[in-house]
């Protein structure tokens, strides 16, 4: 089948690589406008934009809410439209141009986890299986009908960096093999439950703060959660510092928040036991350990984090 393709970050690109190794045709990629970064706020391509460039395929970054969209969309003659974590809704005057529909391939078990941010809502609510969905957009979010869908075991350290690699690479093989049974004709959309879905909103910077008071393994599935993005944190002496990885500790004797390090190791205080700190992070700085950075600020006795 003639294919566009329709992604962003770095999740995206193994089922752009899957894809145009198969035996279809990409024969354009639709990826989301440079961003800014850096002191120098410089413009920073996608990662599919990256990658499409490597296997010169033609690349467009235009928005699917420009009114010209449904006629350029028209004239690429695609027959498909894969889908991979794209970062802008589909209008529904563009949903049926392709004569397949637009493919999405989304990275939890639906109706589980609808929304922007699954790996991470799987991890904070413990889940200890999820996996990748294919389905059909429609104009709600997450609703369409299933495809096809795989597990993956979740791991007691994984963290959603590691967690959404392995499920970009299981999606890669899963959405080549729902293209090729669309291709043949075997297979059948279902319908997703009108009830029992969970949803996953995107996890903002006022998400990732540590309370203290929470359990120690909630707050372990936060930092995990939050890793690489957009970062568990807390604050000391009034300056907000990152903080992961911690692991719960058998002890129970500190407060919540507060603060006891040794030569090589710092625990903190939690609503149940305590956690031991892995690693602190000040603003604009490089990770240190978390007992060089006890070593350097010298906690009081019952100093805490705020």
């Amino acid at each position: 089948m003639r294919l566009l393709f329709a992604g962003t970050p770095q999740a995206a690109v193994p089922s752009l690589d899957a894809l145009a190794a198969s035996t279809h045709e990409v024969a354009a990629v639709l990826t989301r406008p440079d961003t800014v970064a850096g002191r120098g706020r410089h413009p920073v391509r996608s990662a599919v934009a990256e990658r499409a460039g490597e296997l010169g395929i033609a690349m467009s970054t235009r928005s699917p809410r420009d009114p010209e969209f449904p006629r350029w969309l028209a004239d690429l003659s695609v027959e498909c439209c894969p889908v991979v974590a794209f970062g802008a809704l589909i209008p529904a005057e563009a949903l049926d141009i392709p004569p397949h529909g637009w493919v999405n391939l989304h990275f939890s078990l639906l109706p589980a986890w609808r929304g922007a941010a699954p790996v991470q809502h799987a991890l904070i609510n413990g889940d200890t299986c999820t996996g990748a969905t294919t389905f059909l957009l429609d104009s709600g979010l997450d609703t369409g009908p299933t495809l096809l869908r795989v597990e993956e075991p979740v791991g007691d350290r994984d963290t959603t960096g590691e967690l959404l690699r392995r499920l970009s690479l299981v999606g890669a093989d899963l959405i080549v093999s729902t293209i090729d049974a669309i291709a043949a004709g075997t297979l059948e959309p279902t319908p997703q439950p009108p009830v029992g879905g969970s949803h996953a909103p995107r996890l903002e910077v006022a998400d990732a703060r540590i309370a203290w008071s929470a359990s120690a393994t909630h707050i372990d599935r936060l930092v995990r959660a939050c890793t690489p993005a957009p970062g568990a944190w807390t604050t000391f002496r009034g300056e907000r510092l990152k903080v992961g990885p911690v692991v719960p500790a058998s002890g129970d004797d500190l407060s919540p928040g507060t603060i006891r390090a040794g030569k090589s190791w710092v625990e903190v205080g939690s609503g149940t036991s305590c956690v031991v700190l892995g690693e602190v992070t000040y603003q604009g700085k490089r990770a240190m350990s978390a007992a060089a950075w006890a070593r350097g600020v010298r906690p009081e006795p019952g100093e805490a984090f705020e």
